[in-house]
């Protein structure tokens, strides 16, 4: 069998307060797939089941190592789900805001490339 991509859908996380990298990655996947409808999926790629698609998630954030990947990955409703992580993304000087539990003035900036693929013979 081989692999052909049928869309690539990019986004943007951010998160302001918390400091959390998997909160931006959850959002930059979200923000990704947000404006999407996939009826090729069915009428072109002739698949029967959503959860037959190959969705190839890859997300540029600060701090990879502390992403949660389960929760990101839990962000796509459909397919067989694969995620990279990378370092990469930004690092935005904010505001500290102790009520919010901000650990210090970072603002976390991630961005995400969602790659739906098929199977075809």
């Amino acid at each position: 069998m081989a692999r052909k991509r049928l869309i690539i859908e990019m986004g943007m996380g951010i998160d302001q307060h918390g400091q959390e990298p998997t909160v931006a990655a959850k959002r930059a996947v979200r923000n990704a797939i947000a404006h999407n409808a996939l009826p090729g999926v069915w009428e072109v790629a002739g698949l029967n089941d959503p959860d037959e698609m190959i969705v190839e998630v890859q997300v540029a954030v600060p701090y990879p190592e502390l992403v949660r990947e389960a929760e990101v990955l839990a962000v796509l409703p459909f397919g067989r789900k694969t995620l990279t992580l990378e370092s990469g993304g930004m690092i935005v000087q904010g505001r500290a805001i102790p009520s919010l539990n901000d650990k210090n003035d970072e603002m976390l900036i991630a961005i995400a490339a969602v790659t739906v693929l098929i199977e075809t013979e």
